[in-house]
């Protein structure tokens, strides 16, 4: 799942349903955060979450000459095959640890290849979550009709160590202050307002052969 930072600490908003596991996972008979909802009134009352990590994006390094040096002139499986192999040797030399996440995405029909490589943060927070009948309102059909009629989001904290590197869980660790942030306009929006949704990384059929056009 996506999601976007919206503070100079650490809140993201994701969708509902990707917060969904770990609503479910913090909620117990007592404390039913997915049929209840969840908000706190401070970040000591925000909830821990075992396992749920936030990749940010650290960088992108075009790979394809790497790549497409090695594994032309032989057929398409052994191709796709071939490039997978170079890319788990290529994420390997990055360096592997729990903080750091390696991926060599193939873009345009396998044409192109660039190395994505993230911080890895694993001190992550639920902030607040709608109940689900506001969450999930509609079901799965409404994810996917428009207009939508679902509140589908959820809010989570991302911490870092006191050098604003990933951590694991620690009471001490401070919200992390990301590079970017997108804003929240609180000047609510008007008619024709111009609106952007956009996916990552996306997909693209530029190289689509007029076989698959026909």
């Amino acid at each position: 799942c996506t999601g976007i930072t919206v503070s100079n600490e650490g809140l993201i908003f994701t969708n509902h349903h990707c917060g969904f596991g770990a609503i479910q996972q913090l909620s117990s008979v007592e404390h039913d955060y997915l049929k209840d909802g969840f908000v706190s009134q401070s970040k000591q009352e925000e909830l821990p979450v075992p396992g749920l990590t936030v990749r940010y994006l650290k960088e992108t390094v075009d790979v394809s000459d790497r790549i497409n040096s090695q594994i032309s002139g032989i057929d398409e499986f052994q191709r796709l095959s071939a490039a997978d192999s170079i890319g788990r040797v290529i994420c390997d030399s990055v360096g592997n640890n729990e903080f750091l996440a390696a991926d060599v995405v193939p873009f345009y029909s396998n044409n192109k290849y660039f190395l994505v490589v993230y911080d890895v943060y694993r001190d992550v927070r639920m902030v607040f979550a709608p109940p689900s009948s506001i969450g999930k309102f509609g079901g799965d059909t409404d994810n996917w009709m428009w207009p939508r009629h679902t509140g589908d989001f959820s809010v989570f904290r991302v911490y870092a160590n006191a050098d604003n590197k990933p951590a694991e869980y620690n009471a001490n660790n401070k919200p992390y202050t990301p590079r970017y942030v997108a804003e929240v306009s609180m000047q609510g929006y008007q008619d024709k307002d111009y609106a952007m949704t956009i996916g990552f990384p996306g997909s693209t059929d530029r190289y689509l052969c007029s076989w698959g056009v026909q």
